[in-house]
């Protein structure tokens, strides 16, 4: 049986709305449920990581509004809140996010940060790539995993498939030639940034790669594109673990987005990782997409079994990754 962990804590559900918000304590309550019923819930309890860490990602101008933001409850903007509870909780998915890398690269196998607030939108001084808003995030928790990655395995894989652009993550990790991130989301909606020509900075081109999927992807779509692209990429990269921005809002039902995912891509997903030891930094996903795709994912990944399904993607998603491949092809092989 392969290593697995999930690291938790309840201070995670104090980051909390004073009125209906479709980012609340009650999602982490959902996963936590989906775990339990799979007898897979033995929590590992993280600490706060210090005030000083954050500098790794995050402007000190940015952190301080934050933290002064969050005495009380108020918003940073027409999206994202902040509570009383908020500092403590984002200090402590830091700690989550730091622990899951330290566990991948010790006992290999998933490890599940199970985080509240969200961070992929979070940019480096809050929003980025001209987002209007912050998209729920507070600070970014999967850069910061593949800061503490690159430290102690000197480069680091980014893999996220939340359905929005993270694009918080593509602008911390921009300049870095150590750290390729490969984002999968849905083309033209929020935060409207992650398209093909999105290639990385200079010194390090080629490190950002871009699928921006057409909207009504399916599995057909999505597992066509991640053989394609992903699987190549992770073959020729070969780190020595992969980072993975878990978002489950893709799935069929959940609404704020047009793709139509099932369990097939995310146990897909999860069985074609399963080589990697892999820290799991939890995004979206807000109904639906928890109880089925967040168990498919983990049950894909813990069972290794990689099963050859047959795709017939749409002309859409064929073009999409053909421009990908021409784009990235000067820096990988397809």
């Amino acid at each position: 049986m392969k290593a697995f962990s999930v690291i938790y804590s309840p201070v995670f559900l104090e980051h909390r709305p004073e009125n209906y918000h479709p980012e609340n304590p009650n999602r982490l309550l959902r996963a936590v449920k989906v775990l339990q019923r799979l007898n897979l819930w033995k929590p590992i309890e993280p600490v706060p990581v210090p005030e000083e860490e954050l500098l790794k990602v995050h402007s000190r101008d940015y952190i301080e509004l934050v933290r002064e933001s969050s005495r009380t409850f108020s918003y940073l903007d027409p999206d994202t809140y902040v509570s009383p509870g908020t500092w403590e909780a984002a200090l402590t998915a830091f700690g989550a996010s730091k622990l899951a890398v330290e566990l991948a690269l010790e006992k290999k196998g998933l490890h599940l940060a199970l985080v509240r607030p969200p961070g992929h939108h979070a940019g480096k001084a809050g929003r980025a790539f001209n987002a209007p808003t912050l998209g729920f995030c507070i600070f970014n928790n999967a850069a910061y995993a593949a800061k503490v990655a690159e430290e102690l395995a000197g480069k680091v894989l980014v893999i996220d498939f939340d359905a929005h652009h993270g694009n918080g993550t593509q602008e911390i990790l921009w300049n870095d030639p150590n750290a390729v991130h490969i984002d999968l989301h849905e083309r033209d909606i929020y935060p409207w940034s992650g398209y093909e020509h999105d290639v990385g900075g200079k010194n390090a081109e080629g490190t950002k790669i871009n699928l921006p999927m057409p909207h009504y992807s399916g599995d057909d779509d999505f597992i066509y594109a991640w053989n394609e692209i992903v699987l190549p990429v992770l073959a020729q990269f070969r780190p020595k673990l992969v980072v993975v921005s878990a978002g489950f809002d893709g799935f069929l039902g959940e609404n704020l987005t047009t793709l139509r995912l099932s369990e097939l891509f995310f146990a897909y997903a999860g069985s074609t990782l399963s080589r990697y030891p892999l820290a799991v930094i939890f995004e979206g996903g807000y109904s639906v997409g928890l109880d089925k795709g967040l168990p498919a994912f983990i049950r894909g990944y813990l069972s290794g079994e990689i099963r050859e399904v047959p795709v017939s993607p749409s002309y859409e998603a064929l073009r999409t990754v053909a421009r990908v491949k021409e784009v990235q092809s000067e820096w990988w092989e397809f």
